[in-house]
């Protein structure tokens, strides 16, 4: 059994896999990518990538690790987590890339089962991030590394308020002022959970970056395929449509063509 927030993640999540893949939402694998390349794994390392999706990251670690070290990706939302096992099979690293549909606060693991574990976007999910936290830093061996990447400040801005502003033009009580990436934009905040997780000496570096839009109906598709999609599936499709052609419409107007997406990075070496 998993709690109500992390069933409304899943819902949304499987939900959004329809449009997790498209090249407007490229910033899932650029960052996940990234969060890889700073782990530096070797061949033959064991990893466990949480918060899996659509394997941003689990499919770089595997090249990384393969063909003798082995990841487990898990996510609650399986039809992100079948993008990642076709990938992973056109790639030729299904033998290399495992999957697990399961809540990683009941994951049965093994402490001190994994060289690296990595969380992309997703501990700001779980219902209690400190014991979560603590949780995946028992899962990491000895002299093996957590790795945790988080959204920074002003996400997808200028065109997310536009997005808020009309939603709330219809249906108010939709608006939300905060979403649960907002309790980590601060690296003092991801550095302070850590810390309350037992893991110290964390490095965190906070990356401010942007990511292009070839036109406006891009950040739509954004939407489509992020949290954003539990907003955008309470609305009647009347509304959908007001929504989109107002969106559209204003960010086609001021010329938006990026969006903020500021990351924070952070990584921790558990001492042997």
């Amino acid at each position: 059994m998993i709690d109500e927030g992390k069933r409304r993640a899943q819902s949304t999540y499987n939900a959004a896999a329809d449009h997790f893949d498209d090249p407007a939402l490229g910033f899932w694998d650029r960052y996940g990518h990234a969060t890889v390349e700073r782990l530096e794994l070797h061949r033959g390392a064991t990893v466990l990538d949480v918060c899996a999706g659509a394997g941003g990251s689990a499919l770089p670690a595997a090249v990384r690790v393969a063909p003798t070290g082995r990841v487990l990706a898990v996510d609650l939302a399986d039809n992100l987590l079948a993008l990642t096992r076709r990938k992973a099979e056109r790639a030729g690293l299904s033998s290399v890339l495992s999957t697990r549909c399961a809540d990683v606060d009941t994951l049965e693991e093994s402490d001190g089962r994994f060289d690296a574990v990595i969380v992309v976007f997703g501990l700001f999910f779980f219902p209690d991030m400190t014991a979560s936290t603590a949780r995946l830093w028992r899962l990491v061996a000895p002299g093996g590394k957590l790795a945790v990447t988080t959204w920074g400040p002003r996400l997808f801005e200028p065109a997310i308020s536009t997005f808020w502003a009309e939603v709330s033009a219809l249906r108010p009580e939709l608006n939300r002022a905060y979403q649960p990436w907002d309790s980590l934009t601060d690296p003092a905040k991801l550095r302070q959970l850590l810390a309350d997780a037992g893991v110290h000496d964390a490095e965190i570096v906070a990356l401010d970056d942007t990511y292009p839009l070839r036109a406006a109906e891009d950040f739509w598709t954004i939407v489509l395929g992020s949290g954003y999609r539990a907003t955008h599936d309470a609305l009647t499709d009347h509304e959908q449509a007001v929504v989109h052609d107002r969106v559209v419409a204003k960010l086609t107007e001021s010329e938006v063509t990026a969006i903020e997406t500021n990351v924070i990075y952070a990584s921790a070496t558990k001492l042997p």
